[in-house]
């Protein structure tokens, strides 16, 4: 590919690319002229104050405004700073956003695209540290993504961008702010939904993880490794549309699932594929499946507290343990 590039570079690439595109998309959010963490950070210097819009502290208002601008020609980018800040504009989000398009008859696209940092790590406390992707997972008419690498973020994003059905796009703090370096090719590319992706191939058991975990999947796996226990890692990259084929047709060689999201366990993403294992899937199953997630308490602000409720390697290979 040759060039390495971060995480956020890839993001703030990818905007800045779809605006010179297209000048129908804008972006806006809180603070988004100055970025807060970053990946909007130098964009109003080429674009302007009217294509990157600083807006109110009104998560419901400002996503409404943002499906108002879809429905007259626009395409907005819209910035939630945190994902625990989206539970303010659920009604816009999963009433409104996503259902318009069926309710008016087809009348109406919604090419939304909504940003927000979700996970924890940084110690900012139960208000600031959530991953909800669940939380929304069950709302008609949303694409939900969430890439892991700088590779996956920029093609991903771009494909967001162009959408004309409304997008969640959800960029794990420790992606953004940990410097995460990866190859990403100067020429254009997209990705498209629903694509997950084998990041390590084993024989087994079956790994899929989503976000940030992917990473704690893949130290697990080397670890087992030197237990001569060889695991296969997917990378979800999509969780609606979700990729079923590659996840089970991993399990038909494995025989054994293994989810890990941050986000809590109960009614999670791994529910939804340990549902989907059992109802579609039961015959390729050779043990339970098991699931990785953060317990059902709130997320603790403090060091000690937070690092009890993450899920990690030590989780990862846990699960494994068990299935096997």
């Amino acid at each position: 590919m040759g060039r390495t590039i971060s995480y956020l570079q890839a993001l703030n690439e990818a905007m800045a690319e779809e605006m010179r595109r297209d000048p129908a998309v804008f972006i806006l959010g809180e603070d988004v002229r100055m970025g807060a963490f970053g990946q909007t950070s130098g964009l109003v210097n080429e674009f302007g104050a009217e294509r990157l819009v600083n807006t109110p502290i009104a998560e419901n208002a400002i996503t409404g405004v943002a499906m108002g601008a879809a429905m007259f020609g626009l395409r907005p980018v819209l910035e939630l700073m945190f994902c625990d800040f989206a539970m303010l504009a659920m009604d816009e989000l999963c009433n409104q956003l996503g259902q318009w398009r069926y309710v008016s008859g087809g009348q109406y696209s919604i090419p939304v695209t909504i940003r927000t940092a979700t996970g924890g790590g940084f110690r900012m406390g139960y208000g600031h540290s959530q991953c909800l992707e669940s939380q929304i997972f069950q709302a008609p008419g949303l694409i939900l993504v969430e890439p892991s690498t700088p590779y996956d973020a920029k093609g991903l994003l771009k494909s967001a961008i162009r959408s004309n059905d409304p997008v969640l796009f959800f960029e794990h703090k420790k992606l953004i702010l940990g410097g995460v370096m990866g190859e990403v090719p100067e020429e254009e590319y997209t990705i498209p939904f629903g694509e997950a992706v084998i990041r390590k191939e084993g024989k087994d058991a079956t790994v899929a993880a989503l976000g940030f975990m992917v990473y704690e999947a893949l130290t697990a796996a080397a670890e087992l490794a030197k237990e001569g226990i060889d695991i296969e890692v997917i990378d979800l990259r999509t969780i609606v549309p979700l990729d079923k084929n590659t996840i089970f047709k991993s399990v038909e060689k494995t025989g054994r699932l293994v989810t890990v999201e941050e986000g809590r366990i109960r009614g999670g993403i791994g529910a939804e594929l340990a549902a989907l294992a059992v109802s579609e899937y039961f015959d390729l199953l050779d043990a339970p499946v098991q699931r990785v997630a953060a317990p059902m308490v709130p997320i603790g602000g403090s060091a000690v507290l937070e690092d009890m409720y993450m899920p990690n390697k030590n989780s990862v290979i846990a699960a494994v343990k068990k299935t096997l």
